[in-house]
This record gives C-alpha cells, structure tokens and sequence, in this order.
C-alpha cells in the first residue's frame, strides 16, 4: 500500500498519488495516460492531473490495483 508520507513532489494535489517506491514500470503511464507522467530526473511516475468524471477515476483505479509494487495510493480527498 502506497505510503502518504513517501508522496513524490511533483504530484498535484488530490485523491491520488505516486510515492517513492515507484520502479517506473510504465503500467499506470500506460493505463491512465491522461494523469500519470513520468519524472524523468528521479525516474519515477507522478500523478499530474486528477480526475474529475466517474471514468477518469475508474482509470486510475485501474492504474492503482495494478500497479505492481502498490506504489499508488488514493488518500480519499
């Protein structure tokens, strides 16, 4: 489960959020192209948009669940 207090600074602020055991994997850049970006300094995903519609947070729930190392978390905001 994604660790709030390892949250990366580039996320905007909002529901959802990369932290620090990112692997940059690629899954939810690939999954949710829309809200995920990749930090090409710290080689890691952040989120950059959050999701308004009922389909755009389905998307990056879809990105949450599988990611492999759970490294995205939904703080509930």
């Amino acid at each position: 489960m994604a660790d709030i207090d390892e949250k990366t600074e580039k996320n905007v602020p909002g529901k959802f959020y990369v932290d620090s055991n990112c692997i940059d994997c690629d899954l939810c850049r690939e999954t949710a192209p829309d809200f995920f970006a990749r930090d090409d300094d710290e080689g890691l995903s952040y989120v950059y948009k959050q999701p308004k519609t009922d389909a755009e947070v389905e998307l990056c729930n879809e990105a949450l669940e599988g990611c492999p190392v759970q490294a995205i978390g939904d703080d509930g905001e």
